[in-house]
């Protein structure tokens, strides 16, 4: 929320490729989650732009089985999340080794969530559910195709089909969704690729398998080569609200500093509202400040900035990389401290032992409380093994370390008095003078002196945590790290301190 009302992105931070759903009053809406467990977080609304985290769909061994060999950016991509039949359907694919197209079942969206069916029939990516009038479920998917499914067994009935895939030569047609609304099927899908090229199309017909008739005005969401600050857009879903009006979610990036511009959230969760014309949607500006909306806007519960660990289990907002075994972090062994034991030796490596919580401000401030007696750790903002910073404490010295693609150094150290330790670092703009080369933010870590002064060790250049420098899918996460040992961690705080 701004100052003023309602504003974009209505999920901030690393969500992207959201899927909704309305149940009378309330609105549920999914995400991918790629290498991080627990998977597929789930969110609640009653407004469409307050939005309560509720839940992981996927956050428990048997559902969601990540190993150390799958690479960042791989894992759980885009779900589709619906409501049919008094049930929550949602289905996802694990594009890891041994992975494939599951559906996962619930009664309550907060879960639990059932254990997987397996869809083999089911080619591709990102998945969608439809079932017509006489019950028969439609799975289409990335490319785009189609194939009649059970999704009560995952059994598939006959070949998959090609429907359509947007206009000849389109880029990388995927995320469809199906939908009968009035007299047709409306295919809408996502096109151009998720960069800086990426947009909505759509097509109708009268049957969920076509032949589908192309929306004349397509792409009818596009910010490809616009001077918006919201770049990116695409991989959308529909949703009608309870007066009538339709609306769009889709993903976005807001890029920052020179050229080419980099975007170090990941992609998030936008809204914007839909009017139909002729039979077909017309997309309203995916505008920063939301206009006034046709109802009362209704805040739900606001996570507190400082997590005391004093809960049994973790906030279904805290994520780890791959996997989280209880031997390795739990809130149990010591109350009220969060303690991880070290698996990996740092963060360059794929079973290293991190919780973290994603990055959802362009400006913040992170905290913690690490008492390294028994081990090595610390505080790091991670986009993946190769691109990361952290301010890491071991016995009696505090140090910086930077990694950046196969580069790895200490950038500073600093002895400190044995025991805990507060490390932080803030994520500001970058300082003048500013140029074309001038990157998105810088980040500054250090350490808290026992007299309360934080000092700063070092500013790090953001743009090495950036997709564009980095690659891949995914977007800033700032957590907890062990690299050696047992390392216990008091509290952890995140301050934002611009949107």
């Amino acid at each position: 929320m701004s100052d003023t009302g309602p504003a974009n992105p209505v999920i901030p931070g690393f969500h992207p490729d959201p899927s909704i759903c309305r149940v009378g009053d309330d609105y549920y809406l999914a995400c991918s989650s790629f290498e991080y467990f627990p998977g597929v977080p789930l969110f609640h609304s009653r407004d469409l732009v307050h939005w309560t985290q509720i839940g992981n769909v996927l956050d428990r061994p048997s559902q969601l089985r990540l190993a150390a060999d799958v690479p960042s950016s791989a894992g759980i991509y885009a779900p589709t999340l619906r409501h049919h039949d008094g049930r929550f359907w949602l289905i996802v694919t694990n594009v890891s080794g041994g992975g494939g197209n599951l559906l996962v079942t619930a009664t309550d969206p907060a879960g639990p969530w059932s254990d997987p069916i397996w869809a083999p029939g089911v080619p591709g990516i990102d998945p969608d559910l439809a079932w017509d009038e006489d019950g028969t479920c439609w799975c289409t998917f990335a490319g785009v195709g189609q194939v009649r499914i059970d999704p009560h067994t995952g059994e598939t009935y006959g070949p998959p089909r090609k429907l359509w895939s947007g206009a000849p030569g389109d880029k990388a047609p995927e995320a469809p969704h199906l939908y009968r609304i009035g007299d047709y099927w409306y295919l809408l899908i996502a096109v151009g690729g998720t960069e800086r090229g990426h947009g909505v199309a759509i097509a109708r017909g009268l049957t969920p398998s076509g032949p589908f008739e192309p929306c004349p005005a397509n792409p009818i969401l596009t910010h490809r080569s616009t001077d918006h600050p919201v770049q990116n857009t695409g991989h959308a879903d529909l949703v009608q609200a309870p007066d009538g009006s339709w609306w769009m979610v889709l993903l976005g990036v807001r890029p920052g500093g020179g050229t080419p511009g980099w975007h170090v959230l990941g992609r998030e969760t936008f809204l914007a509202p839909v009017t139909w014309v002729d039979g077909w949607p017309v997309v309203g500006e995916v505008a920063l400040d939301l206009p006034e909306l046709p109802w009362p806007v209704v805040p739900g519960p606001v996570e507190e900035p400082r997590d005391d660990f004093d809960l049994s289990e973790l906030r279904p907002s805290w994520i780890s990389v791959r996997d989280r075994p209880a031997e390795h972090c739990t809130t149990k062994e010591r109350p009220g401290w969060l303690t991880l034991r070290a698996r990996g030796v740092d963060l360059d490596e794929p079973d290293v032992v991190f919780t973290g919580r994603r990055q959802q401000h362009l400006s913040c401030r992170a905290r913690t409380l690490v008492d390294p007696s028994d081990g090595t750790g610390g505080l790091a903002v991670r986009l993946d093994e190769r691109h990361h910073y952290a301010i890491e404490a071991s016995g009696s010295e505090v140090r910086v370390i930077a990694r950046v693609g196969s580069l790895r150094t200490v950038v500073a150290a600093q002895p400190v008095p044995d025991g805990p330790v507060v490390l932080g670092l803030t994520i500001t703009d970058p300082p003048p003078p500013h140029d074309a080369r001038t990157g998105p933010d810088v980040v500054s870590l250090g350490f808290e002196q026992p007299d309360g002064t934080f000092t700063v060790l070092a500013t790090l250049d953001g743009r090495y945590l950036s997709t564009e420098v980095a690659g891949g899918f995914t977007g800033r996460v700032i957590g907890m790290y062990a690299a050696a040992g047992t390392v216990h961690f008091d509290w952890f705080a995140y301050e934002p301190l611009r949107p």
